[in-house]
Parts: C-alpha cells; sequence; structure tokens
C-alpha cells in the first residue's frame, strides 16, 4: 500500500507539472498588457489545485482500495464527495475484470475515491444500498447515489470491454472529470440499438438517486 501511495502522489505530482508548463507556455505566448494579472491567476488556480490533489491523496484517493468493513465506508464517504464503490463476491470473474479497470481509473482520476467492497460480508450496507447483483458498481456523489452499474450490461454486454468504456460509464454519473464526448461509448464496436439501451438505462434502478445518510 505504500507503494502504490508514492506511485500516485508521483503520478499527481507529474500531472501537475504537465498542466503548469502547458499554462506557462501559453501565457508566454500572449502579448496583452494584463498578462502579468492573467499569469498571477493561472498560477493561483494551479497551486489551488495541487493544494486539492494532494488532500484527495491524504484521503486515500490515488489507488484502488477495499474498505474493511461498513463503518470505514461510512468514514470514506465524509471525506469523499465522489465515489466509485464495487460491490463484489470472492471468485467472481467478473469482479476481477472490474477491479482490473477501476484500478487504472483511480490513478487517472484522483479527484472520485475508488474502493471495493465484499457483498458477502457487508450485508447491512448492501441491503441498505439494494445491491442484488454481482458485480454492481455504486456511483456516489454529494452523500447521494446517483446511479449503479449493474454487471456489463452498460459497458457492450461482454467481457473484453476496454478501460475507456468503463471510465466513459462512469463519468456519465458526474462523479468523475472526463473530456471526451459523453452521448457516444468511446468503444467503436457498440451498435446503435446498445447506445439507445444506455440512454434509457442511464439512472439505474428507480431508486438510484435517493439519498444516503453517511452520518449513521
Amino acid at each position: 500500500m505504500a507503494n502504490m501511495m508514492d506511485n500516485a502522489i508521483m503520478a499527481a505530482a507529474q500531472q501537475i507539472e504537465k498542466q503548469l508548463d502547458q499554462q506557462l507556455d501559453k501565457l508566454d505566448t500572449m502579448k496583452t498588457d494584463d498578462l502579468q494579472l492573467l499569469r498571477e491567476q493561472r498560477l493561483r488556480e494551479m497551486k489551488e489545485l495541487k493544494k486539492k490533489q494532494e488532500e484527495w491523496i491524504a484521503n486515500g484517493h490515488g489507488v484502488f482500495s477495499e474498505l474493511a468493513d461498513e463503518k470505514e465506508f461510512f468514514e470514506v464517504s465524509k471525506k469523499s464527495p465522489n465515489i466509485v464503490c464495487h460491490f463484489y463476491r470472492d471468485g467472481a470473474e467478473r469482479c476481477r475484470i472490474v477491479d482490473m479497470h477501476l484500478k487504472i481509473l483511480a490513478q487517472k482520476h484522483i479527484e472520485a475515491r475508488f474502493c471495493k467492497v465484499n457483498a458477502e460480508k457487508s450485508p447491512f450496507l448492501t441491503q441498505r444500498l439494494r445491491i442484488k447483483v454481482i458485480p454492481t458498481i455504486a456511483l456516489i456523489k454529494d452523500s447521494k447515489t446517483r446511479d449503479y452499474i449493474v454487471g456489463f450490461t452498460d459497458l457492450g454486454n461482454c467481457d473484453d470491454f476496454s478501460t475507456e468504456m468503463m471510465e466513459w460509464r462512469i463519468a456519465r454519473s458526474e462523479v468523475i472529470d472526463y473530456k471526451g464526448d459523453l452521448m457516444t461509448p468511446p468503444d467503436v464496436k457498440k451498435s446503435k440499438p446498445f447506445i439507445n439501451r444506455v440512454q434509457k438505462t442511464i439512472r439505474g434502478r428507480e431508486d438510484s438517486d435517493s439519498d444516503i445518510d453517511f452520518s449513521d
């Protein structure tokens, strides 16, 4: 875990440095009177972003980790407004596929906390969130379950979907920052009927926007 945290911090630092260099390069090409003011504004924004990213890392962002119990889940939800939580069962092949993709995305999207919970060992939480199918990914924003990814139906109904496909589907619920086209799945092999099906089921189940009292 220590190595994972070190790698996450290094990756975040490299990303911040890259963003700062890009901003400074743009500013260097400008010839306006308020160049200095704009430059200072950009530097302040980058410093604020760096501070926020450091807070995310301190709260466990940047890595995909397993939560020990239901109590830890509620503690995590108090600190992280954006949560991607995989409810899994030991020995399930599709759960291992989900883990593989979420591990990659956790390092890329440190603005969200990526974690997993053993559904069989957390009956209270599983019942409270109405988890009935394994794997299920609960997408939580500001103490509300915004959506659920249930099985692989919304991912092309196949086992070999791409990490980009998982990223796109999570981004539809606004729990991660996404620069791509939210209307079109990135996997080119997906057909038009599939796109329509995703649009119809994007809210998950009828109770997908229900409040969760994380103070319990």
